[in-house]
C-alpha cells in the first residue's frame, strides 16, 4: 500500500505495514470463483443449472437429414443471462448414454448450433449434456426467421440447418462490437412517378403507401427506369411504416438499385446486401437490418433470408435468371422464397422483369398476383424496332452466310455506328468455334470419340474431348464437306468486326471482364448474354447472333431463356423513335422470335403456360430429379413411399463429367456414370412428394448404405 504522497507506509519499528485483512479476503475470493467451472467447452460437471427455465433446445449445426430435429441440453447457471433463444452456441454433441457423471451427460465433439427455446422441462428421460459455450449474446435467428427456414426446409426436402446456413451470415465479433445506428423515421410517400407509364402502376404504389398488400407481377418496359420504380415502391412500403426487399441477380443491378434507392430516400435508410461487400461489411449491414436500424434492404441471392423487421413488400427482379437458384444444398429459388415469405408475413409481393417466366404467368392465371403492364401504344413508344434474319435471308446472301454476320446486321452496325455503341450479343464464351455442316446443320462430330469439333488457327479442326485433329470430314447426315461456325465466341467475334470496322474502338464484356457501363461514343460492344453493360443514352442498335444456339438446347426453357435474354439486350437500345433497332439472326417464325418482334414476352409465357398443363410439365406440375450410380438410384426408388399420384420418368444417363473439365453443379465426378429418374406429381401433392423424400433420404443416410443420392425438388434444368 502506498501512503498519500506515493511512499511505502511502516510501521514503528521500521519494518512495512502488513496488508489489510480485507485485502486478504478479496484474494481468497478470487481463488475460490477461479476454481468454479467456467463455460469455455468444458462438461458443467456439478455446476448449478438455471432456476428458471433450465432446458436449451438447439438446432445443431449438422446438415443431415437423420437428424433434423431439436435437441435439449442444460443451462448452467452462469450462461443463464446469456443464454437467450435466438443466440448462437456451442454443445458437445455425439456422446453415449453411459457416459454420464455427477448428473451430466459427458463426452463427444464441440460443434455450433443455434438455441431455439428454453422449456422448464425436458422431453427426454436421460441426463442432459450442458450448454458448453454462448458464442455471442446478440440473437440472430428470430422466430420468424426460423419458420421461414422450417418452411423452405420442408419444401425442398432438406435440413433446416442446411437453409440456416445460407440464411445467417458468418460472425464476425468486430462488427458485432460496433453500435447500429438509430433508426429514421419513416420518409414521405413518393408519388407515382414512371409507374403512370403502367395500367394500375399509380394504384399499385399508392396501395404499398398505404399499408396495403398488392401482389403483381410486373412486365418492366425497355430502357433504364425500372431500378427508379423499384427504389419507388420500396419508398411507398418504407412511407406506411414498414420494411421492404428487394432481390435482383447480381451485383450490377443491385448496384442500379441502391443509386436509385439512394436518389429517392438520402443516405442511411436501406443496406446492400452483397458478396462483393466482404463478411465483416455484409454481417455488419445484416445486423443493422436485423437490429431495426434499417428497414429496406437490396441484395442478391442470399439477401431472399435477410431479416427485415415487419415486412410490407418482398420484390423479385428478373426471376428467371440462373442466378436466382441457390447451388448449395437445400438449392431454393429466390422466387419461391419470396412467395413464402409473402404467405407467412401476409405482405406485399412484386415480380418483376423486361421477359415473363412460366411460373409468373401462372401466378397471373391462377388469380394469386395482379398484371403490372403497360398499354401496346406506350410498348411501342418505348420499344426499339426489332428485324429478323433467317435461313432464306442466309441462304440469299452468300457473303453473309460464310462470314457468319448476315448484310442486314451488317447495314444496322454501320447505321448504328454513326449515331452511338452497337451491341453485339454471342451465345457463348470463349475463342474456339464449334463447327457444323454448313448444309444441313448437324455439329460436326470426332470420328473416335464423337466430341464436338472446334475450329482452330490456321483451319485447323480438333477434337475439343480428345484433341484428335481432323483432316478429312464429312458430314454423316447429308455428306457435304462444307463446315461453318456453329459458334463463334465472344473473343473471336470481337476481332472480326474489329478487321471489319477498322477505326471503331471495339469492347468486350465477359466472364473474365464484366463492363458496367460503356460512354455513347460510337463503338461495338461484344458481350456475352447477361454480361450487356448499360450504355449512356442507350445503345443505337443490337445484333443478337447465333439465335438458333440457345433456341437449340436440349431444355424445356430453352425458348423462354432466349427469349429473356433478347429482351434484356433489347432494352438497352434506344426507342424506335430514335432510330434504335435490334437485328436477331434466328428463324422469324419461330415463337420467341415472333414475341420479340412483338415485344411481347407475357404471351409467350402465357402460351408455354397452357402446352405444359397440357403434357404435365411444371410449374403445373411438381417434379424432383434423383440422380446417383444406377444401383443406388434404383435402390432409393424402391424405398421412397410415393404419393399414390406420382409418376416415375426415366432413369436415363447423365451426361459425363470430362476429365480437366469443370464439373457442373449437379453433375457426376470425373470417372463416374450416373442415371437421372424425375418424380412428377400433380398440383397439390407437391409437400407429399417432398416429404416422401426426405423421409427415404434420411433413413439412407441413417443407415449409411450405399452410394450417396442426390435429391432435388424443382430441379431448374430438367432437359
Amino acid at each position: 500500500m502506498s501512503g498519500e504522497n506515493g511512499v511505502p507506509r511502516t510501521d514503528g519499528d521500521g519494518g512495512a505495514e502488513a496488508a489489510p485483512p480485507e485485502q486478504l479476503a478479496l484474494i481468497r475470493e478470487s481463488v475460490r470463483r477461479a476454481k468454479a467451472p467456467r463455460a469455455k467447452p468444458r462438461t458443467w460437471r456439478g455446476a448449478a443449472l438455471a432456476k428458471e427455465l433450465p432446458v436449451a433446445r438447439v438446432l445443431v449445426d449438422k446438415g443431415v437429414l437423420h437428424l433434423d430435429r431439436y435437441f435439449d441440453y442444460a443451462v448452467p447457471e452462469e450462461l443463464d443471462e446469456q443464454a437467450q433463444p435466438g443466440v448462437r452456441v456451442r454443445v458437445r454433441f455425439g456422446a453415449g448414454r453411459g457416459r454420464v457423471r455427477e448428473g451430466r451427460r459427458e463426452g463427444g465433439g464441440l460443434i455450433d448450433g443455434f438455441l431455439v427455446e428454453r422449456r422448464a422441462e425436458s422431453d427426454y428421460s436421460g441426463p442432459l449434456a450442458a450448454l458448453a459455450q454462448v458464442v455471442s449474446p446478440e440473437p440472430v435467428l428470430s422466430e420468424e426467421l426460423l419458420g421461414l427456414a422450417r418452411a423452405v426446409a420442408d419444401r425442398y426436402a432438406g435440413s433446416l440447418a442446411d437453409v440456416l446456413q445460407l440464411a445467417v451470415p458468418p460472425r464476425s465479433a468486430r462488427a458485432e462490437q460496433r453500435q447500429s445506428p438509430p433508426p429514421l423515421p419513416p420518409p414521405d410517400a413518393p408519388d407515382a412517378g414512371s409507374w403512370g407509364r403502367y395500367e394500375h402502376g399509380g394504384a399499385f404504389v399508392e396501395a404499398l403507401a398505404s399499408g396495403g398488400a398488392p401482389r403483381a407481377v410486373w412486365n418492366a418496359l425497355p430502357g433504364p427506369q425500372w431500378s427508379e420504380e423499384l427504389a419507388r415502391a420500396v419508398a411507398a412500403t418504407l412511407a406506411s411504416g414498414r420494411g421492404a426487399l428487394v432481390v435482383v441477380p447480381d451485383g450490377r443491378a443491385a448496384a442500379r438499385v441502391d443509386a436509385a434507392l439512394t436518389a429517392v430516400l438520402g443516405e442511411g435508410r436501406h443496406a446492400l446486401l452483397t458478396a462483393d461487400a466482404g463478411p465483416e461489411k455484409r454481417y455488419a449491414q445484416w445486423l443493422a437490418v436485423r437490429r431495426g436500424s434499417v428497414r429496406a434492404v437490396v441484395g442478391t441471392r442470399a439477401a431472399m433470408f435477410a431479416p427485415v423487421q415487419d415486412l410490407g413488400l418482398v420484390a423479385v427482379w428478373d426471376d428467371g435468371d440462373d442466378s436466382h437458384s441457390e447451388p448449395h444444398a437445400p438449392q431454393p429459388h429466390t422466387r419461391d422464397v419470396l412467395l413464402l415469405r409473402a404467405a407467412l408475413d401476409g405482405c406485399a409481393f412484386l415480380l418483376g422483369g423486361f421477359g415473363c417466366t412460366v411460373e409468373a404467368a401462372q401466378l397471373v392465371e391462377s388469380g394469386w398476383a395482379r398484371p403490372l403492364v403497360a398499354g401496346r401504344e406506350q410498348v411501342r413508344r418505348t420499344a426499339p424496332l426489332v428485324r429478323t434474319v433467317g435461313d432464306d435471308d442466309l441462304a440469299r446472301d452468300e457473303a453473309a452466310r460464310a462470314a457468319r454476320l448476315p448484310s442486314l446486321a451488317w447495314q444496322a452496325a454501320r447505321e448504328g455506328l454513326r449515331h452511338g455503341p452497337v451491341l453485339v450479343q454471342v451465345p457463348r464464351r470463349g475463342y474456339a468455334p464449334r463447327m457444323a455442316c454448313a448444309q444441313c446443320r448437324a455439329p460436326a462430330r470426332c470420328r473416335h470419340c464423337s466430341g464436338p469439333l472446334e475450329g482452330q488457327d490456321a483451319g485447323v479442326l480438333k477434337c475439343g474431348w480428345c484433341g484428335r485433329e481432323e483432316g478429312s470430314w464429312h458430314c454423316p447426315e447429308c455428306g457435304g464437306f462444307r463446315l461453318r461456325a456453329q459458334v463463334v465466341g465472344a473473343r473471336r467475334t470481337a476481332e472480326e468486326l474489329g478487321r471489319a470496322f477498322p477505326a471503331v474502338p471495339v469492347r468486350t464484356s465477359g466472364r473474365e471482364h464484366v463492363l458496367d457501363t460503356v460512354p455513347g461514343t460510337p463503338a461495338l460492344v461484344v458481350s456475352t448474354p447477361g454480361a450487356e453493360p448499360v450504355a449512356e443514352g442507350g445503345y443505337a442498335a443490337a445484333l443478337l447472333l447465333d439465335g438458333w444456339a440457345m433456341l437449340v438446347r436440349p431444355d424445356l426453357r430453352a425458348g423462354e431463356d432466349a427469349l429473356r435474354r433478347w429482351m434484356a439486350a433489347g432494352a438497352l437500345v434506344r426507342p424506335q423513335g430514335q432510330g434504335g433497332t435490334v437485328v436477331v439472326v434466328a428463324e422469324p417464325t419461330l415463337r420467341p422470335v415472333q414475341a420479340l418482334v412483338r415485344w411481347d414476352p407475357v404471351g409467350h409465357a402465357v402460351r408455354e403456360l397452357a402446352e405444359r398443363a397440357e403434357l404435365g410439365f411444371p410449374p403445373v406440375s411438381r417434379m424432383a430429379a434423383v440422380s446417383g450410380v444406377p444401383e443406388a438410384v434404383a435402390e432409393f426408388l424402391a424405398a421412397v413411399d410415393m404419393p399414390p399420384d406420382a409418376e416415375v420418368l426415366g432413369p436415363v444417363p447423365v451426361a459425363p463429367t470430362l476429365p480437366g473439365r469443370p464439373r457442373r453443379p449437379g453433375a457426376p465426378p470425373p470417372g463416374e456414370q450416373w442415371e437421372r429418374a424425375l418424380v412428377r406429381v400433380p398440383p397439390g401433392s407437391g409437400a407429399a412428394l417432398a416429404a416422401a423424400l426426405k423421409t427415404a433420404q434420411a433413413a439412407r443416410m441413417a443407415r449409411g448404405s450405399g452410394e450417396a443420392v442426390r435429391v432435388r425438388v424443382d430441379p431448374p434444368d430438367i432437359g
